[in-house]
C-alpha cells in the first residue's frame, strides 16, 4: 500500500481549497507526478505554484522535489513484494510473476528521474570524460554493476580497473591523483568496504562518484559528486533487482553520455575490434 497516499488522503479535509485540489490530483495520478515540475502540477491542477509548495510543507514535507522523491519511492515500493520474503505467500505462475517483475523494474527505473540530479549527472560526466584512471567498486549486488561499467569504460580506451578484492583496490589507490576518478557503488551507502575506499581515494585527491541512494546514505553525504538511485527495495531482501536496474540505467546514462563527447576519437577502434569479433564467428 502507498502510505504517503494514504497519508494526503488523511489530511485532504484539513488542506485549504487549492491544496485539495492537488492532493487529489496526486491521488488519482501517483506515477505522473515524479516527472512533473511545480508549473506542471500548477498546470494540471488550476492552481498557483505556490500552493503546490504550501501544500508540500501541510502535509510535512519541506520542497516539492523531496515529495517526489518520497512520491517516487512509494510508488516503486507500493505493491511490489518481489525481494522479500513476502514473495512466499504468493503462489504466481512463472509468466505472471514476469509480469510483476517487468512492471517493478520499469517502475523504479522511471523513479530514477526524480532521484537523480542533472547537475549533478552533468558534473560527473566531464569529470570521466577528463580522468586519467578509474576505479569502479562494489559489493553483493553493486559488484554487478561496478564490472559492467568497468567494461563499458575499457571499450572507451580510458585505464579502468574493477576488482573485488578489497587489499588489491588498497595497493592501488595510492597511485591515483587528482584527474583520476573512484566511482563507489552502495544502494544502502552504508557498505564498510566501499566507504573505506572511498575515504582512502578521497585523501589521495581523486575525484569520489557515488552511485547511491539518497535516503540516509553515508556514501552521499562524503561523495564528491552524487548519482542518487531511488530507494526502491528493503534492506532485507531474497535479491538486489529493480535497484540493480536503477544502477545499471544510471552507469548507461553515463556511459552514453561520455561517448557522445569523445566518441569520434575511438568510433576506428570500435570498428577494430567489431572486425575481428565478426572474424570469429566466420
Amino acid at each position: 500500500m502507498n502510505t504517503l497516499l494514504a497519508r494526503i488522503e488523511r489530511e485532504l479535509e484539513n488542506l485549504s481549497e487549492a491544496e485539495r485540489m492537488i492532493g487529489k490530483y496526486i491521488i488519482c495520478h501517483p506515477e505522473f507526478v515524479p516527472n512533473m515540475t511545480t508549473k506542471d502540477l500548477s498546470q494540471k491542477t488550476g492552481v498557483s505554484e505556490s500552493s503546490v509548495v504550501r501544500f508540500c510543507k501541510s502535509i510535512g514535507i519541506g520542497s516539492f522535489k523531496s515529495f517526489k522523491l518520497e512520491l517516487a519511492k512509494h510508488n516503486a515500493l507500493s505493491g511490489t513484494s518481489l525481494t522479500d520474503f513476502s514473495i512466499l505467500q504468493h503462489k504466481d505462475s512463472p509468466y505472471d510473476l514476469f509480469h510483476r517483475i517487468t512492471y517493478t523494474n520499469k517502475s523504479a527505473i522511471e523513479s530514477s528521474l526524480a532521484s537523480l540530479d542533472r547537475k549533478e549527472l552533468e558534473r560527473a560526466v566531464q569529470a570521466v570524460s577528463n580522468a586519467s584512471k578509474m576505479i569502479f567498486f562494489g559489493v553483493g549486488g553493486s559488484a554487478t554493476v561496478a564490472f559492467d561499467a568497468h567494461y563499458k569504460f575499457s571499450k572507451l580506451g580510458y585505464h579502468s580497473v574493477m576488482s573485488h578484492d578489497f587489499h588489491y583496490l588498497l595497493s592501488l589507490i595510492p597511485y591515483l591523483s587528482a584527474n583520476d576518478i573512484f566511482l563507489a557503488i552502495s544502494m544502502s551507502g552504508k557498505t564498510k568496504d566501499v566507504l573505506e575506499l572511498a575515504e582512502f581515494a578521497q585523501k589521495k585527491g581523486a575525484t569520489v562518484i557515488a552511485l547511491t541512494n539518497l535516503d540516509k546514505s553515508p556514501l552521499y553525504k562524503m561523495a564528491d559528486i552524487r548519482l542518487c538511485t531511488p530507494a526502491v527495495e528493503q534492506d532485507f531482501r531474497v535479491g538486489t533487482i529493480s535497484s540493480r536496474m536503477t544502477q545499471l540505467n544510471i552507469i548507461d546514462a553515463l556511459y552514453l553520455s561520455v561517448f557522445n563527447l569523445v566518441g569520434e576519437k575511438v568510433v576506428e577502434h570500435y570498428h577494430e575490434a567489431r572486425d575481428e569479433v565478426m572474424k570469429l564467428r566466420r
